[in-house]
């Protein structure tokens, strides 16, 4: 199955920006002696080796966007949009979903999260996210297609 999950890093400059973003997912993927993989591989949105994944799958989407561009915006709402349509007291109060929610609440890495840092740690709730996107460094956004 493939999905959509987004690096937000720290960098003064755009390609600063990609390096680290590639950095984090590798370490989604298990690259290096000292990370486990949770997902099988990934793409981002400047490969044009595979005809099925990255755009090929969803569409154009910037390869990095500072979050204060109009696309990084635009694609820090969409997480910002899901990350809270995913909180603790909605999950939980969903019965026919408890055992998944507790699942998903447990989880660090994997297919039920989709924002991850530099450092290919997941940001699993709003306080997170806003602590990243307070940085005294300019913040970018770096979606990858990520199969698992």
């Amino acid at each position: 199955m493939h999905q959509l999950i987004y690096a937000l890093v720290e960098a003064p400059n755009r390609d600063d920006a990609l390096a680290s973003g590639n950095a984090a997912f590798d370490r989604l993927v298990g690259v290096g002696p000292d990370t486990a993989a949770v997902f099988d591989y990934y793409v981002t949105f400047d490969d044009e080796t595979t005809s099925v994944a990255g755009k090929d799958r969803w569409g154009e989407l910037p390869v990095v966007a500072s979050v204060d561009s109009d696309e990084g915006a635009e694609l820090l709402e969409r997480v910002r949009t899901a990350v809270d349509e995913f909180s603790t007291e909605e999950l939980m109060r969903d019965k026919e979903l408890a055992r998944h929610a507790c699942y998903n609440l447990e989880a660090y890495r994997g297919p039920s999260l989709f924002l991850y840092d530099e450092y290919g740690g997941a940001i699993r709730h709003r306080d997170q996210l806003d602590r990243v996107l307070e940085s005294d460094e300019q913040v970018w956004i770096i979606p990858a297609d990520v199969h698992y």
